[in-house]
């Protein structure tokens, strides 16, 4: 028997456990004082929807399972998907838009749903990256209005502050402000995709190396130098002033619409907001998941160097299902990210209860037993956190491994007491 986890996956100790229900905790309160309704889907999807061409790169990552019993051919078999009919889930959306199409006659409008669950990708695991992992989203189906994109962004932020992230920036932009920009320029539209793929490397490679890999790619120097003005244009401005400077560029390229609904987003969450970040537009942020037909935004906080969430609007996913558009908008936290930072910090969960071992002597008595048994039940009615042990033969060493569980006290319980 083999006891390592299986590659990309691990096992969690209890330390951080503790960590991860505590944040799950504060996620799960503080989103349900938004009015978010908590959810659950399936862990398996069928395989048509994991390979629906929504999840972007993530589809080629799909862990697939083999159909059963007379079902699998495999002496007939011409293609991978001959043998397969599910697979494990790569994100949370698209099993919520599945949900929601198949729930919406008994589901509110709008609906805000929260779910929290473990999703599966088979990419190369390194640090900090495993094939199964913990998402947490929020989302809101059936709000059309910027009403949506702005409830997000409060209760993101008002979460992170709750966990203890503090001066963090909200990145925002538009799918349609990254079309009317290549359009702008003069990218034909089958190739924005290669052209976005490659803007997202921007603070990477930054101006100059976005522009090498376009002209290596085969892109005409005009195009990619009247491309690249554009976000020299918002340089140095912040919030509404880089926005408005890229509207200005674009003309009419780009609907007023689309930069008025932008506007409204930043006046009305800088308005209402209880904690300290920071809101900016940023028209280098493209955010990998093709659905995304609208705002997009990212939280990133600078001193860990890192975006620990994101999301956007995916007004078109829904439709996929029913036939028909249905609004759509959500967000994710970077868990796996924050619990990461947490464990690099020290953290410590606040309040917990107070701890108490109760190591009971060999060969006790009935009558002994049952008294420890009933301090235990004493000192829980009391709201302590109880754990009933046998004493080891080595008790300093067992004494030190509970001390650093945390167990501040320790009763000994002996069948006579000790002089």
């Amino acid at each position: 028997m083999i006891k390592k986890p299986v590659n990309g996956m691990r096992d969690i100790l209890p330390a951080e456990m503790e960590i991860r229900d505590y944040v799950i905790g504060l996620v799960k309160n503080t989103y349900k004082s938004f009015g978010f309704t908590p959810i659950e889907t399936p862990c398996v999807e069928s395989i048509e929807n994991l390979s629906g061409k929504q999840g972007g790169e993530n589809e080629k990552l799909v862990f697939k399972i083999m159909k059963r019993g007379e079902k699998l051919n495999i002496e007939n078999a011409k293609t991978e998907n001959d043998l397969a009919d599910s697979g494990l889930r790569y994100d949370l959306t698209m099993p919520l838009s599945r949900y929601y199409a198949n729930h919406q006659a008994e589901l509110p409008k709008p609906f805000k749903a929260l779910q929290i669950g473990p999703v599966w990708r088979a990419e190369r695991p390194q640090k900090g990256r495993f094939r199964q992992f913990y998402q947490c989203d929020i989302d809101i189906l059936g709000d059309a209005s910027n009403l949506a994109e702005i409830e997000l962004i409060l209760a993101m932020t008002t979460l992170l502050d709750r966990i203890g992230f503090k001066g963090f920036i909200i990145r925002i932009n538009d799918r349609r402000i990254l079309r009317a920009m290549a359009s702008f320029a003069g990218f034909p539209e089958e190739s924005m995709g290669e052209v976005f793929i490659t803007l997202d490397k921007m603070d990477k490679i930054g101006l100059a190396g976005v522009r090498e890999e376009l002209i290596g790619a085969g892109f005409q120097e005009d195009s990619i130098d009247r491309y690249l003005s554009l976000f020299s244009a918002a340089e140095g401005k912040s919030g509404t002033q880089a926005l408005d400077a890229v509207k200005e560029a674009l003309g009419s390229t780009l609907p007023d619409s689309v930069s008025e609904n932008l506007s409204e987003i930043f006046r009305t969450v800088n308005a209402a907001k209880e904690c300290d970040f920071e809101l900016v537009f940023d028209p280098t942020l493209v955010r990998g998941m093709g659905y995304y037909t609208g705002p997009i935004f990212e939280i990133s906080v600078p001193e860990f160097g890192s975006s620990v969430g994101g999301g956007g609007r995916y007004d078109e996913m829904v439709g996929k299902f029913l036939g028909q558009p249905v609004p759509a908008c959500g967000f994710s936290i970077g868990f796996e990210r924050i619990i990461s930072i947490l464990l690099e910090q020290g953290f410590k969960v606040p309040g917990r209860r107070e701890r108490v071992a109760v190591l009971l002597e060999k060969n006790l008595s009935p009558e002994k037993t049952e008294q420890a048994f009933i301090r235990a039940w004493e000192l829980r009615k009391e709201g302590k956190q109880v754990l009933i042990a046998g004493m080891a033969k080595n008790r300093r060493f067992q004494k030190e491994q509970l001390n650093a569980e945390g167990y501040e006290e320790i009763i000994d319980i002996y069948e006579k007491p000790l002089d």
